[in-house]
C-alpha cells in the first residue's frame, strides 16, 4: 500500500501516454471534493466543492480547494464533471468560474439546476453540457461516460473516464440502496461491463467504509416519519439538508397522508424545492403545499414546516428557532424531526440546538432516538460488492478523513487487489497511471482556501491564530510617546485592554519594563520606530505570561514626541 511521505517533491513531467491524478480536496478531509485528470496535454476536473469551517477557523464563510496547480493552465481545462449536486462537491464552482468563465460544465438535469442558481447569485451564466446516466461523450482526449448511483440527492452519476493510459472508474459519492424511494439503483450491470473492460484505476467514495454491513434503505424510515405525523399533537417542524429530495417527498407523502398542510422555510429550502418540483424530482400533491402566510390560519394539528439546519449552522432556520431569533415560535407540543446525519465536528451545535428546542416544550425526533435518517454512502459491504463485481486493477480511496481512506484500502486488499496497487493519497499528492500502474509521484500545494466574506485566500492560517487568540486572550494596545532625540518615554503610555480583564492598577507594573527596553534599545542605537514596537510588543508580552499566565495579542504604537 503507498502512502504519502512528507517529503514529497514536485512531481516530474507526466510520461507520453500516462495519466496524471491529482485531489485539491476531499482526501484526509469529508468536503470540498475536487480531483484532477491530466492527461496528452489537457486536464479534466470531477467535482469542485467547498468545506464547512470548524470551530477553529473563526469568522470562515467556506474553505474552497487551492488552485494554484491548475491556475496557469486554466486553458487546458476541457470541462468540470459534476456527480451531484451536494454543496462540498459544487459550491467551488462559482470560484473556479470566476478565473475562467467558458469552462464547460457537465452535469445532470437536477445538478446543473442547482449550479445554475447558485451561479445566478454570483452572477456568472456558465456554458453547461447536460447528461445522464448511458450518455458516453468525448471532452479533449478524455472519453466519459456516465452511470446511475444511488445517492442522498437524486441524479446522482459515476463517471468512468476512459483515456490511452486506461480507464479511470470514479464513483461519486454513492450506496447501494435495492429499493431507493426513485426506483433508480446504483447500475452494477455497468459497473460489471466496466470491469469486464478492464478498469485500470477505482476511486471509491470511503465515506462509509469503517462501517460495517450494509446502509439501511431509505424506505425503511417511512414508519418512523409516518408515526410522527400521525401522532403529534401540534406542529411538526421537520429539518433537512436542503438538497435531501427524497427525505422531503416522504415527509410530503406522510403529511399528505395525515391531513396536514407543508410549507418550506429558509432560502435554500425554498429554492431548492421549487427547482425540484419544476424539474419532476419532488411530486407535490396538488394544494398540499402553502405559503407560511396559510398557514397561520389552519389549526396547529395540520401543520408541518419543513426548514434547513439539521447540523446546528447558526444562521439556519432550526437554530435560530431554538434561540427565540425567528418569527416561528417553538412551543409546548411541538414536535421537531431532525431528519439528517451527525456530520462529524457538528455534535455540539446540533445538541445545543436539540436542548434549546426542548427547552421550549418541543418534543424532538432525531437519529439518535428514532430511525430517522439512513446514510447517503456505501457501507464496507457495499464496497466489497463493488471491488469483487469490478475487479479494478489499481485502487485510489476518495472522499473520507485519513481512517475513512485506509479501511477502504483494507477491503480493497481484502477482495484480492495486490497491496502495492492501493494508493492512499492526500490532498495535493500527485498519482500517475503509467503502463497500467499506479504510484504516487509527487505533490503540489494544496492548502486550505478561505472565503471570508466578499475575500477570497484573504485570511490565512496567520490571520485565524490571530482571531482565535483574540478569542481566547483578549488584546493589548500600548499607545508610547517617545522622545525622538532620547528615545525614552516623554510621558506614561496610555493601555487600551480587551478581552483582557484588567482594572485600573493592572498596567502600572509593566510601565519600568518599557522603560528598560526602551533605554536598551538606545543605548544600542535603535531608534527606527518599528523596530521598537517589535521590542515592546514583545516585552510586554513576556510580562502579561508571566505575571497572567495570559497570551494576548499586543498591538503597540509608537508617537515621536
Amino acid at each position: 500500500m503507498s502512502h504519502p511521505h512528507p517529503e514529497l517533491k514536485a512531481a516530474p513531467s507526466l510520461p507520453e501516454g500516462g495519466l496524471r491524478v491529482i485531489a485539491l480536496g476531499g482526501l484526509g478531509e469529508i468536503g470540498r471534493n475536487m480531483t484532477v485528470f491530466e492527461h496528452a496535454g489537457k486536464l479534466l476536473i470531477v467535482d469542485c466543492g467547498v468545506l464547512f469551517p470548524e470551530e477553529t477557523q473563526p469568522g470562515v464563510d467556506v474553505i474552497l480547494p487551492d488552485f494554484t496547480s491548475i491556475r496557469d493552465r486554466l486553458d487546458d481545462v476541457v470541462a468540470v464533471v459534476l456527480t451531484h449536486g451536494h454543496e462540498d462537491h459544487i459550491g467551488g464552482v462559482p470560484y473556479l468560474l470566476r478565473e475562467r468563465r467558458d469552462i464547460p460544465v457537465v452535469g445532470s438535469k437536477l445538478t446543473l439546476a442547482f449550479l445554475e442558481a447558485k451561479l445566478k447569485e454570483h452572477g456568472i451564466r456558465p456554458r453547461t453540457v447536460r447528461v445522464r446516466e448511458g450518455d458516453r461523450r468525448g471532452f479533449g482526449p478524455f472519453d466519459c461516460e456516465f452511470v446511475a448511483v444511488n445517492h442522498s440527492i437524486p441524479d446522482s452519476l459515476a463517471v468512468a473516464i476512459r483515456t490511452r493510459a486506461g480507464m479511470v472508474l470514479h464513483t461519486g459519492d454513492f450506496k447501494m440502496d435495492q429499493f431507493p424511494l426513485d426506483d433508480r439503483i446504483t447500475d452494477l450491470r455497468a459497473f460489471a461491463r466496466l470491469g469486464e473492460e478492464g478498469v485500470d484505476l477505482f476511486l471509491t467514495d470511503s465515506t462509509n467504509a469503517e462501517v460495517p454491513g450494509f446502509t439501511t434503505s431509505e424506505r425503511e424510515l417511512n414508519p418512523a416519519i409516518e408515526q410522527v405525523m400521525r401522532t403529534a399533537p401540534r406542529r411538526v417542524i421537520v429539518s433537512s439538508f436542503a438538497s435531501h429530495v427524497h427525505r422531503i417527498q416522504q415527509v410530503l407523502d406522510a403529511a399528505h397522508q395525515h391531513g396536514r398542510k407543508v410549507a418550506f422555510v429558509g432560502r435554500s429550502m425554498v429554492r431548492n424545492m421549487g427547482i425540484a418540483r419544476d424539474l419532476g424530482y419532488l411530486k407535490v400533491p396538488s394544494g398540499l403545499v402553502v405559503s407560511t402566510k396559510e398557514l397561520e390560519k389552519l389549526p396547529d394539528h395540520r401543520i408541518t414546516l419543513v426548514c434547513t439546519g439539521s447540523q446546528g449552522e447558526p444562521m439556519a432556520a432550526l437554530s435560530r428557532m431554538a434561540n427565540r431569533d425567528h418569527q416561528i415560535r417553538i412551543g409546548e407540543g411541538d414536535t421537531v424531526l431532525l431528519a439528517s446525519s451527525l456530520i462529524p465536528g457538528n455534535e455540539n451545535a446540533i445538541y445545543r440546538v436539540i436542548n434549546g428546542l426542548t427547552r421550549w416544550g418541543a418534543h424532538v425526533v432525531h437519529k439518535g432516538n428514532a430511525k430517522v435518517h439512513v446514510s447517503g454512502h456505501a457501507s464496507a459491504g457495499e464496497l466489497v460488492y463493488c471491488y469483487n463485481i469490478v475487479k479494478p486493477r489499481n485502487v485510489m480511496p476518495v472522499h473520507g478523513e485519513f481512517r475513512h481512506l485506509r479501511a477502504n484500502a483494507d477491503l480493497a486488499i481484502r477482495t484480492g487487489v495486490d497491496p502495492d496497487r492501493v494508493v492512499i493519497a492526500e490532498d495535493g499528492v500527485v498519482v500517475d497511471l503509467v503502463d497500467g500502474r499506479a504510484s504516487i509521484t509527487g505533490k503540489v500545494p494544496a492548502g486550505n482556501v478561505y472565503v471570508d466574506g466578499m475575500e477570497v485566500g484573504g485570511a490565512t492560517e496567520a490571520s485565524l491564530k490571530d482571531r482565535l487568540t483574540l478569542a481566547a486572550e483578549g488584546v493589548i494596545t500600548v499607545v508610547a510617546i517617545v522622545d525622538a532625540d532620547t528615545g525614552a518615554l516623554a510621558e506614561a503610555p496610555d493601555f487600551l485592554a480587551r478581552g483582557f480583564v484588567h482594572d485600573d492598577t493592572t498596567f502600572e507594573p509593566v510601565v519600568p519594563v518599557i522603560e528598560k527596553t526602551l533605554a536598551t534599545a538606545a543605548e544600542e542605537g535603535v531608534g527606527d520606530a518599528h523596530q521598537l514596537e517589535q521590542l515592546i510588543a514583545r516585552a510586554v508580552a513576556n510580562w502579561a505570561f508571566r505575571t497572567h499566565r495570559r497570551k494576548p495579542l499586543i498591538i503597540p504604537v509608537i508617537i515621536d514626541a
